[in-house]
């Protein structure tokens, strides 16, 4: 697997965007669009994870200062923001079913799990007690948190309804994750999935940058 990722600024009504370019200036952009000559491509993540929630000052119209992080509230606020856009640059794996279920049955039930997706297609889950989720670069496509031994752990994992269904929207969830190249992308609602084999066709058709 192949990525990496370029800093794209938003504007607050997200009609501009700009991206960095490997001499630090900034052009303008669609937001996400494919990587251009002398865009920044970056692939340390604590360099990314610092852009992350940047804010960035206007002083001219293709001149971006960057600010303070955004604190808490701040994307209550008015204002441009950075924003990591991730590029691949080979093809993409079809998230496994067997190895959902295998990571949701090693999930101790009482603790606040979020089942996730990394970049690669993986399936994997962090103590959302102890990680940090926002701005978490890792997670590519994200369910909700659950603790109840209904949707964690061994008697959820026998569960073959609940595990199809889970599956499918983490299918979708990623179909979205690619065309958008956003990160943490929620998965799609049960009442608006698709059938599996949609969600299959799109990721084998899909293709890199």
């Amino acid at each position: 697997m192949k990525l990496c990722y370029s800093i794209d600024a938003l504007s607050p009504a997200g009609d501009k965007a700009w991206r960095l370019q490997q001499n630090h200036t900034w052009r303008p952009c669609a937001y996400a669009e494919p990587l251009q000559t002398g865009d920044a491509r970056i692939t340390d993540h604590l360099e990314v994870e610092d852009w992350i929630g940047r804010r960035l000052k206007k002083d001219k119209e293709t001149v971006l200062a960057p600010q303070a992080k955004a604190g808490t509230f701040d994307f209550l606020m008015r204002g441009i923001f950075a924003h990591a856009v991730m590029h691949r640059l080979s093809s993409a794996a079809i998230p496994d079913y067997e190895q959902m279920v295998k990571c949701v049955a090693t999930l101790e039930p009482g603790t606040p799990w979020l089942l996730y997706l990394d970049a690669g297609g993986n399936f994997r889950a962090i103590d959302t007690q102890a990680t940090g989720i926002i701005g978490n670069l890792d997670i590519a496509v994200r369910g909700e948190i659950a603790s109840a031994e209904a949707y964690v752990g061994e008697k959820a994992a026998s569960d073959e309804i609940l595990m199809r269904r889970t599956w499918v929207q983490f299918l979708g969830g990623w179909v979205e994750h690619l065309k958008s190249s956003n990160m943490g992308v929620f998965v799609p609602d049960v009442e608006k999935l698709k059938e599996a084999d949609d969600y299959l066709e799109a990721i084998r058709t899909w293709t890199h940058e």
